[in-house]
């Protein structure tokens, strides 16, 4: 597939308003399901310590929730390529035209 004006101008508001978004906030907390994911993906030992003792008390342990808090530069970063990409297709040619 060919990426035309339109996907550009797309993916650079996209990346503008998740820019905007990552500057307003300090930091993430994941839900328990999300938590526990990440664990398991990660080989976190507490997952597996959790997963253990529910296998044998039949009691499914849970996990204190992850908190992510994303770098500054990260915020600055998406809003500087979302810039750059919409800019980008404003230059371009109009499709069919």
């Amino acid at each position: 597939m060919e990426l035309n004006r339109y996907h550009y101008y797309m993916l650079g508001l996209f990346l503008l308003f998740f820019g905007l978004e990552l500057r307003m906030i300090d930091s993430v907390v994941l839900t328990p399901e999300a938590t526990k994911f990440l664990a398991e993906r990660t080989g976190h030992p507490v997952a597996t310590a959790s997963d253990a003792v529910a296998a044998i008390t039949g009691v499914q342990t849970n996990l204190p929730p992850k908190t992510v808090r994303p770098p500054d530069w990260l915020g600055y970063a998406m809003l500087s390529a979302g810039s750059v990409l919409v800019l980008y297709s404003l230059a371009l040619p109009k499709p069919g035209g």
